[in-house]
This record gives structure tokens, C-alpha cells and sequence, in this order.
């Protein structure tokens, strides 16, 4: 299988400027400058698998904006696409517009291969739970890539990654718990670095 760059913890988030549902301009370094962000790439907006995950996080917002996290998903859709997709699965989420990946591909999120995209015995399974619970399979919208992988990535505000999580396969959603957590049992909102956070909490802790 051929090997991707990836980001690593602690390396610098690329910077973009994507479109939001309301056709504002919104760079993602204004985002995480605010609160630490939870960053969310989809595949395409006919994805059962990205439907229900998107679903979750709206379903799962309140808790995680407690833990110290803001949520932001970007699609391939147009700013019509993600209309209609908030509508229906992700109320209360920021969606950014994506079309033309530059956004994918500033975080290094590759085309799948037929293993990660068809073949994988663990793709069946969830994919089978999700259209039992009404998240329709689909053909992606015109212009959207069904080989484009997912990925999703928490930001600090500092602009450094302290979670990158790359899909092995479709079906491989990350639990919500991770996004509760934070980092060696140091909250999201707290400045990481290393083993120090972990000291720092349990500072805050005592």
C-alpha cells in the first residue's frame, strides 16, 4: 500500500479560507485562534458512513463544545450542498465549502484504494448499521470525488495539531468519547506540550 504524508502532533495546521452556509469567508486560523477546533473532512455528501458521523457530532455538540472544542465540517459540496446537508443531518454545526480540496489537500487526505474504499471486511458491517438507522447510501453530487478520503483533527489555539486522526477505511469513524478527553487527561483548552500537560492538570486538579 503506498504511504501518505501525514500530520503529525504537534506540527503547525495548514491555514485556508473556505466558504461557510451563509457565503461568508472564514479561514480556519481565525477559527482556532478563538477556541480549539475540531476539524471534521467528509468524504462525499452521499457517504451513509459521513451522514451518521456528521449526525453524531451534532447529536454529541453540546458535550463537546463543553470539553473545550468548537465543531467545524467541511465538505467538497457547494455552499448549496452543505445547506441542505446541515438541514438534514448536522443542525447547529459549521459547514465549510471545500469544492476544489485544496483544503483536503493541505492536510495530506489521500484518494482511497479499492481496499479502504470496497473491499475491507470492516467497511460492511457499519455500513450495514448505518442504512438500518436511515442513512441512505448514495451516489456522490456532480463534482464530488467518492475516492476522496475522510479525516478529522483537533487544532489548538497556539494553530499546532494535538489529534490528527487519518482513516484506515470508510468505516472508520473515531468515537466521540476521543473528543471529550483531551490529550493525556490535559482538557483541549489547555495550552499541550507533551508530558507538561499532563503535570499541568493535575496542577488544576489538586
Amino acid at each position: 500500500m503506498a504511504k501518505f504524508p501525514k500530520l503529525n502532533f504537534h506540527q503547525p495546521a495548514p491555514d485556508h479560507t473556505m466558504t461557510n452556509n451563509i457565503g461568508e469567508l472564514v479561514s480556519l486560523s481565525s477559527l482556532w485562534k478563538e477556541k480549539p477546533v475540531l476539524l471534521a473532512f467528509t468524504r462525499h455528501l452521499g457517504c451513509s458512513q459521513c451522514k451518521e458521523m456528521v449526525s453524531q457530532l451534532s447529536a454529541a455538540r453540546e458535550q463537546i463544545e463543553a470539553s473545550g472544542l468548537q465543531i467545524a465540517i467541511v465538505t467538497q459540496g457547494t455552499v448549496n450542498d452543505n445547506i441542505f446537508f446541515e438541514q438534514e443531518y448536522g443542525k447547529g454545526l459549521l459547514f465549510l465549502s471545500d469544492s476544489n480540496l485544496v483544503g483536503y489537500k493541505k492536510f495530506f487526505l489521500p484518494k482511497g484504494n479499492i481496499f479502504q474504499l470496497f473491499l475491507n471486511p470492516k467497511i460492511w458491517l457499519p455500513l450495514k448499521r448505518s442504512i438500518a438507522k436511515g442513512f441512505k447510501a448514495e451516489l456522490p453530487p456532480k463534482g464530488q470525488d467518492a475516492a476522496q478520503m475522510s479525516g478529522m483533527f483537533i487544532i489548538g489555539r497556539d494553530g499546532r495539531v494535538e489529534l490528527p486522526y487519518y482513516y484506515d477505511h470508510i468505516a472508520d469513524h473515531p468515537p466521540t468519547d476521543l473528543f471529550l478527553s483531551g490529550v493525556l487527561s490535559s482538557k483541549w483548552a489547555n495550552k499541550f506540550e507533551g508530558a507538561i500537560g499532563r503535570k499541568e492538570n493535575e496542577k488544576t486538579n489538586n
